[in-house]
């Protein structure tokens, strides 16, 4: 029987989107078949495969967004979302990789679903953007998303701390605007989609908070405590505000948590 960690390790190394997209589900389901040993005698690679295109640049180089009720406008938002849940499906596929053999089985399938979530994301978004007349890779994509994962590569509470619960939590920040420009703009396949990314990120953000607990328990530590000085220690971002306080509460994260980390606009 195929190891869990060589059917990890192998879609993480692919470079063609959709085949990614493809294997990322593929594993998830193999997994949840019985068809994988839990097994981890391979490592993770540093880094996964990329595509040619889309050219990766420094975010300070990142070109300005277009008026968003522009046709460009709408095509550089929907490239940069493809590009978000593409990389966000190695973040997953890393994340159940790297750390499943000392979290256990549960946690590879929690993160096995989020890697074939963030794939039916991609693949929803890719199509959306073949029939706005584009596709992924016609436009420069942000270069430092891959960073949160190899600045905690060592550690899981740190990966838990940075990727689900700042990274994936501030898409619950963010997304209800967004799917209310996409639904004034007309676009109602666009906002269905926003919709269930919204629904799954929530999930996503839940499956980290409750490991992250987990762990700062077995380590006799806060979780809350510990949560900060992780992200004051390997996130190098802000974690600014607006927040949406409801969705973050349901996934396991509350008010109290970045209070104190959060900084004002």
């Amino acid at each position: 029987m195929t190891c869990v960690a060589a059917a990890i390790r192998a879609a993480l190394l692919l470079s063609d989107p959709a085949a990614k997209a493809f294997a990322a589900r593929a594993v998830a389901r193999d997994w949840g078949l019985g068809r994988l040993d839990f097994a981890f005698d391979c490592a993770m690679p540093d880094e996964p495969g990329r595509p040619a295109a889309p050219e990766l640049l420094p975010p300070k180089l990142m070109p300005k967004r277009r008026k968003a009720g522009s046709d460009r406008g709408r095509i550089a938002l929907w490239h940069a979302l493809a590009h978000i849940e593409f990389v966000a499906i190695d973040l997953a596929l890393d994340m159940a990789g790297r750390f499943g053999a000392e979290m256990g089985p549960q946690f590879v399938t929690d993160f096995l679903r989020v890697a074939a979530d963030e794939a039916m994301h991609y693949a929803l978004i890719a199509r959306h953007l073949r029939n706005m007349g584009s596709h992924y890779g016609a436009l420069p994509a942000h270069g430092g998303l891959w960073d949160a994962a190899h600045e905690t590569r060592h550690d899981v509470a740190a990966r838990l701390a940075v990727v689900p619960m700042v990274l994936e939590a501030r898409a619950l920040d963010v997304t209800p605007a967004t799917l209310a420009r996409v639904e004034a703009s007309g676009d109602e396949r666009g906002a269905r989609i926003l919709k269930r990314i919204l629904d799954d990120e929530i999930r996503h953000v839940r499956f980290g908070s409750t490991h992250f607990i987990a762990v700062a328990a077995q380590r006799s530590e806060s979780a809350e405590i510990l949560w900060k000085r992780l992200v004051t220690r390997h996130f190098r971002g802000a974690v600014k505000p607006p927040f949406n306080d409801s969705a973050r509460l349901e996934a396991g994260l509350p008010r109290e948590f970045y209070t104190g980390v959060a900084q004002s606009d």
